[in-house]
């Protein structure tokens, strides 16, 4: 067992090699979006919830993100930290990264349950959910039941960035293939048959989280490359500090998206009051649970885009733990393309298709006032689509060449400071609109400085000679 079993890594085509690990990446990133998704279809055509039901989701949502910013920072920096020892042909440290990897989730997973049961009520006002009673009622069910997962969710999540870098991408996604599959059918047999409600779809969706996760263990005894040992599993400091440092950008990227929704979840709430149609308590869930459904919508564009630049992370470690900066370089080069291609088309899908879109999520039988604001939600809240995907690949890139200060100062730009920033500033002036237009303003400005930073990176990979072995720094920077 050896470094050299990665070696095509280096060697073969990187197009061929994108294609290899991003498609899986993608269908287990878009998979594991259909979880929440799924979930907010059903409940939305479920007449008995509706709106309310919708408006709940959008309340627990940034919570399950709370979860998947840890389990990513494990796994990313896992995934970074193993790609980069395999390229420098140190096998043994990087089963140390899994076996410590593992222990941290568990933990973590334990950790983060606990303090959501305990502080659950509290949670949900922070995030929006007293906007009504039915609303708060609804959250307060739904967040009961999926909190009882969060430990399996986080493992399957972390997991497969690692099962990806052991050098099996199709694996990674048949796991949590296998785990949505299982909830898209619970979900209508717990909520339409059973009439469970919003516990009906939680318990569905937290059932299909621990098919993924018992997969998840079964590789992780059966790994090829980086099966851990006992003694893998002892935490070493060095170890642990350098996989979450370059699982950071990952954390703070999800996390700082947690405050930006907690943010516009609160501005909703309170420009929605003052509105002379949401104002009225049969529809103040209204813009709660559209703006719910417009991030949604872009969350599976995002896991497209992420799974593109996720996919390649094993790719461009190794390939820079090599010195083949050539390499690198190139495929830095069609991501990007592939990136603004795909925000291209998301963007003609909701500047033309907005009625459409908003009929998936039951707008059959809701008032004109649900759809008037869902279309002008989705033209405005998305119009910046294409930078948004640039500006994420830009991230997951630089965090995969080691460059975990530069990706994590760009990604808290986009989502604190100007994320947060604009939501709590643009509603002053435009009341709730301005929320609307926190994210284009938020996408555009952020892009310009992610250019800047692409610039600089194509001209140290040019100025930087081929086939120089990166040392020990490379994984220790920043």
């Amino acid at each position: 067992m050896n470094g050299n079993d990665n070696q095509y890594l280096g060697e073969e085509p990187v197009g061929v090699l994108m294609r290899k690990y991003a498609v899986p990446c993608i269908i287990s990133l878009l998979v594991g979006a259909l979880y929440n998704i799924v979930d907010q279809i059903f409940i939305a055509n479920a007449a008995y919830l509706g709106s309310y039901g919708n408006a709940a989701n959008t309340v627990v949502f940034p919570l399950t993100v709370i979860a998947l910013a840890i389990a990513v920072m494990i796994g990313d920096g896992c995934c970074a930290f193993v790609s980069l020892s395999l390229g420098m042909k140190e096998t043994d440290r990087a089963r140390k990264s899994v076996g410590n990897s593992v222990v941290l989730m568990i933990m973590s997973g334990i950790l983060l349950t606990a303090i959501y049961l305990i502080f659950s009520d509290t949670i949900i006002y922070m995030f929006g959910g007293s906007v009504n009673t039915e609303t708060f009622r609804n959250s307060r069910e739904y967040f009961f039941y999926i909190t009882l997962g969060i430990p399996f969710y986080m493992f399957g999540q972390a997991m497969n960035p690692v099962i990806r870098a052991d050098g099996s991408p199709k694996f990674a996604m048949a796991s949590t293939l296998a785990g949505a599959v299982i909830n898209i059918i619970l979900d209508p047999v717990f909520i339409f048959a059973f009439k469970w409600g919003m516990m009906g779809a939680a318990v569905a969706t937290v059932i299909g989280q621990i098919v993924t996760a018992v997969l998840a263990v079964w590789y992780l005894v059966h790994m090829r490359l980086l099966r851990p040992g006992k003694t893998d599993l002892r935490l070493s400091i060095d170890i642990v500090r350098r996989t979450l440092i370059l699982g950071i950008t990952s954390f703070l990227s999800q996390v700082s998206l947690v405050a930006a929704m907690a943010a516009i979840n609160n501005m909703i709430r309170k420009y929605g009051a003052e509105d002379a149609v949401f104002g009225q308590e049969q529809y103040a869930q209204i813009p709660m649970a559209v703006v719910g459904i417009v991030m949604k919508f872009f969350q599976i564009v995002i896991s497209i885009v992420v799974g593109m630049a996720a996919g390649c992370i094993p790719i461009v470690g190794y390939n820079m733990g090599a010195g083949l900066k050539d390499r690198v370089r190139k495929l830095f080069t069609t991501l990007i393309i592939a990136e603004a291609s795909v925000g291209a088309a998301a963007l003609i899908i909701v500047e033309v298709f907005p009625k459409g879109l908003i009929g998936i999520f039951g707008a059959a039988n809701e008032s004109v006032y649900y759809t008037d604001f869902a279309v002008k939600a989705f033209r405005i809240y998305l119009c910046m689509m294409i930078f948004a995907c640039v500006n994420k690949a830009c991230f997951i890139f630089l965090q995969a060449m080691g460059k975990a200060l530069e990706s994590t100062v760009l990604s808290m730009i986009r989502e604190i400071v100007f994320g947060v920033g604009f939501a709590l500033i643009l509603p002053l002036k435009f009341g709730l609109d301005g929320v609307l237009y926190s994210m284009p303003l938020s996408d555009l400005l952020t892009f310009f400085i992610a250019l800047w930073l692409m610039i600089r990176t194509y001209r140290e990979l040019k100025t930087t000679p081929e086939n120089v072995v990166v040392t020990e720094q490379v994984i220790s920077e920043q």
